[in-house]
């Protein structure tokens, strides 16, 4: 069986850096956001049900998933998150369990999710739950300074999240990400040599 380590942490914390900061060491990597965008894509397999739920409005001219209509749409009508949640989640769940089960040369796997404390399916299949972490404030000041967005509408975003405290108490081991790059670096390299060690256990224990 594949160790995998699930990768989480609020909005702005930080997630992508440092998911590519272990697939660098050689960490495969699985990314339930990726997935989401592949199966909301021209094609993609979740968009003929979310073309019946919704209609052509939420349908981009290429075929793809009209993000900011289906934003619009949210926010007029409170059921339409839940629908296309219920249309998207369980794809990117059966998706991701199929990722990371397939064989690998890599010595484990990152899983990343964003919402993985929120969502108890996930955390049942990680061997190890890693959050990465910082300052509320630098959280809502990288998304406004990416997004756009305003304060407001960030820390709106961060209400339906789990809170800081609680990822903290959920977490085996934490990656704090409030002072730059080179402060990542050592964190991430000596938890790349633990895993690296519980994956070789967890190998020799299934034989």
């Amino acid at each position: 069986m594949t160790f995998v380590v699930g990768l989480t942490g609020g909005i702005g914390s930080g997630k992508s850096t440092v998911a590519e900061l272990f697939v660098e060491r050689g960490a495969a990597l699985v990314d339930t956001d990726m997935i989401a965008h592949e199966l909301t894509a021209p094609d993609g397999a979740a968009m003929a049900a979310i073309a019946a739920a919704f209609g052509p409005i939420v349908v981009r001219p290429d075929g793809g998933l009209d993000r900011s209509a289906m934003r619009r749409l949210a926010f007029s009508d409170p059921t339409a998150k839940a629908r296309l949640e219920a249309i998207l989640h369980p794809l990117i769940r059966d998706c991701s369990e199929a990722r990371c089960a397939a064989p690998t040369s890599a010595p484990y796997v990152l899983l990343a999710v964003p919402l993985l404390i929120e969502t108890g399916s996930y955390r049942k299949r990680t061997d190890r739950v890693l959050v990465v972490d910082c300052e509320e404030t630098i959280q809502v000041a990288r998304v406004m300074a990416r997004s756009g967005l305003t304060e407001s509408e960030v820390k709106t975003i961060m209400a339906t999240q789990a809170s800081r405290s609680k990822r903290r108490e959920i977490a085996d081991d934490l990656v704090l990400n409030s002072a730059g790059m080179d402060d990542l670096a050592p964190q991430v390299d000596s938890l790349h040599g633990l895993y690296r060690v519980l994956a070789r256990a967890k190998l020799h224990a299934d034989r």
